[in-house]
């Protein structure tokens, strides 16, 4: 490639990120931590919110796990219990959850403005959506599929590191509409099960790894990857990082990136 051609292809680009609402490069590190629901412990931020997100990727987090619920009116908002300050969520209108702020002012986040700002200024850290069961299979896949929806006309699948769900039906359903690694939650399929049916991944309760380290062999073999919820003493993470699992979520993102060398004493 000659000078010219070079320099021509690198004015389009660098054009063409000016425009993007993203930035040019997407997330890429593998240092296993995902910070459950942001890392929020150790500065006391509200679990879900953005400002929880934006600590995970200032501390370059490989990815930063968010719970996705459904409103009455069809609203896909961040938060991990069925109600949200007393109130069901999927028979409450967005505009009354609003009524109640988070502990630190927020707003409650509906999904749209958290990937928006998960894709703002992050070069390391990839989102893990998990997508909560609904109140019916319908609805659940219905879900699935507006969620994986948004994704794409926000043109946020590069930040999509995981779609994961205790639903096993959902995450069949994304597999269907998207190119987007998935890991299931509930701990009651091998890898064999999952591998067939086309999920990514087995993101389990740690002693159900401990009751079945056949799984973890036989997921290595077949290629299906490792993670492990939520996982906090210090014991526990250095039983799964000789394992060699390929993610860890925790609560304590901090002390999982000291133990791996990102963050030094």
């Amino acid at each position: 490639m000659n000078m010219t051609l070079r320099f021509i292809i690198t004015i389009v680009f660098a054009a063409l990120c000016s425009f993007s609402s993203m930035n040019c490069e997407v997330p890429n590190n593998k240092n296993k931590v995902i910070a459950h629901r942001g890392a929020w412990k150790q500065k006391q931020l509200p679990q879900n919110s953005i400002a929880s997100l934006k600590q995970a990727i200032e501390l370059k987090c490989a990815g930063s796990e968010f719970d996705v619920r459904m409103t009455s009116d069809s609203v896909l908002i961040i938060n991990h219990d069925k109600e949200y300050n007393g109130l069901p969520i999927e028979e409450t209108k967005y505009a009354d959850l609003l009524k109640f702020k988070l502990s630190n002012g927020e707003k409650l986040p509906t999904l749209k403005e958290y990937l928006i700002a998960g894709m703002s200024n992050n070069t390391t850290t990839g989102l893990v959506c998990e997508i909560k069961p609904s109140k019916n299979k319908e609805r659940g896949k219905f879900i699935a599929t507006k969620v994986v929806d948004l994704v794409k006309n926000l043109k946020a699948t590069p930040y999509m590191a995981l779609y994961i769900s205790f639903d096993y039906d959902i995450l069949k359903e994304i597999t269907k509409i998207s190119q987007t690694k998935t890991q299931y939650l509930k701990g009651n399929k091998s890898p064999d099960e999952v591998k067939a049916d086309g999920i990514s991944g087995i993101d389990y309760y740690l002693k159900i790894f401990k009751d079945h380290p056949e799984w973890i062999k036989r997921a290595k073999e077949i290629g299906v990857s490792l993670n492990a919820w939520t996982v906090n003493k210090p014991d526990d993470i250095d039983w799964l990082l000789e394992n060699n699992f390929d993610f860890i979520t925790t609560n304590e993102p901090e002390l999982l990136l000291k133990k791996v060398g990102s963050i030094k004493d």
